[in-house]
């Protein structure tokens, strides 16, 4: 597995799904629970922030204070960060999530294959598991899950068309 492909196609495939929701249907509610697909992207643009710090903390032993938020209570840390996000427009949040993909991208370049391959580097996911692991199952997956709930919702909106 190559996590920079990884990343990047999990990446283009949202950005791919969400190229078909009209603007005047990005607030709507309910594409996943709740949420509209803003919302869904505030939340996935969190996400980013945290595999940032992750790979900050890989790279430099830097602190961790988004992932430390997400670790305390992964469901309150969505809520948290969503709301934080809820000033921001569309456009705004679309610039957060790419700008925090580029970011998280370009530290994961820096990352030395042997590292993103050593099982037990992340230890609070689990010693069985590598940096590799945890982008294929806490990124890539996360973003095809929410890449079919929007394109349900994409669908809906075409049969009412």
């Amino acid at each position: 597995m190559n996590a920079l492909d990884v990343l990047k196609y999990g990446h283009q495939a949202m950005l791919r799904t969400i190229d078909g929701v009209p603007k005047t249907e990005w607030e709507t509610p309910g594409v996943c629970g709740r949420w509209s697909t803003r919302e869904i992207i505030a939340h996935l643009a969190s996400f980013e922030h945290v595999l940032v710090d992750v790979l900050n903390s890989l790279l430099n032993d830097n602190p961790t204070p988004t992932l430390d938020q997400y670790r305390q209570g992964p469901l309150q840390f969505n809520d948290d960060e969503v709301a934080s996000r809820e000033h921001m427009n569309v456009d705004e949040v679309m610039a957060d999530y790419c700008d925090t993909y580029a970011q998280a991208a370009s530290l994961m370049a820096e990352i030395p294959l042997e590292e993103r391959r050593r099982a037990g580097a992340l230890a609070w996911y689990g010693d069985e598991y590598d940096l590799e692991d945890y982008i294929a199952y806490a990124f890539y997956g996360h973003k095809r899950e929410h890449c079919a709930q929007i394109n349900v919702f994409r669908d809906l909106l075409a049969s009412r068309a």
